[in-house]
């Protein structure tokens, strides 16, 4: 019964993950295809422009904006408080570039603020760096030993898991926040219009939808690795 029971467990992890690769790259298709269209829809200021212009209605003169090479490397860091945005976004005129960078400064604004997930998210950042490192080692020499009936080493493979699904999971509130306050500065601000500010919308869901598939894929990978470890100690 139990070897049925871990047959059926491993059936359920394929499933699981072959599902979430479809999703995954649907969800990444979707966001490029909405991007690459949101890019053709131009406007008058450029993505640095929208973001210096966002900080200083938000009162917030203590944070730098500067360009960063590659695509989709945009991003805030609260430790140098730094608005990173790649190249396009930074130089670029359209719809697409003014969500992603409005999007960046409500990250900013979260931190300002000091809301209270964005905190708990950087507090986790060490030990997720950490358990990123070993945590797939541990895992998989984990279920070696616990075949031989030795538990501990899985069970600090799930412990290590079960950090960076939470930090995946604290993910989700903080970037839907940061979009919500962008969204809410570009309609006030009328930056884009009435018809672009539903595109910028639509833009920063489908780049929403990417945290949230990353989410439930951690937390149903967690919860196979957990049903392992209590098999492996009955």
């Amino acid at each position: 019964m139990e070897g049925l029971a871990l047959g059926g467990g491993n059936l359920i992890y394929i499933i699981l993950t072959i599902g979430t690769m479809i999703v995954s790259r649907w969800v990444g298709s979707m966001l490029q295809k909405r991007f690459a269209e949101y890019s053709q829809r131009p406007i008058a200021q450029s993505g640095a422009e929208i973001a210096a212009q966002m900080l200083r209605d938000e009162g917030i003169d203590d944070v730098e904006i500067i360009s960063t090479p590659g695509q989709l490397t945009d991003h805030y860091n609260p430790l140098k408080k730094t608005v990173n945005l790649s190249d396009v976004v930074y130089q670029q005129r359209n719809v697409a570039a003014a969500a992603v960078a409005a999007h960046e400064c409500g990250h900013a604004v979260q931190h300002a603020r000091a809301y209270g997930a964005l905190k708990m998210r950087s507090t986790l950042v060490p030990v997720v760096s950490f358990a990123s490192k070993f945590m797939n080692i541990v895992l998989m020499a984990g279920l070696v030993m616990a075949a031989y009936g030795n538990t501990t080493v899985l069970l600090i493979g799930v412990i290590l898991f079960a950090t960076t699904t939470l930090f995946s999971v604290i993910t989700l509130p903080v970037e839907f926040d940061a979009s919500r306050r962008a969204l809410a500065w570009l309609d006030g601000s009328h930056a884009l219009g009435n018809v672009d500010h539903e595109k910028a919308k639509n833009a920063l869901f489908w780049a929403a939808m990417t945290y949230t598939v990353a989410a439930i894929a951690s937390i149903g990978q967690l919860m196979y690795f957990i049903m392992r470890l209590l098999a492996a100690r009955r």
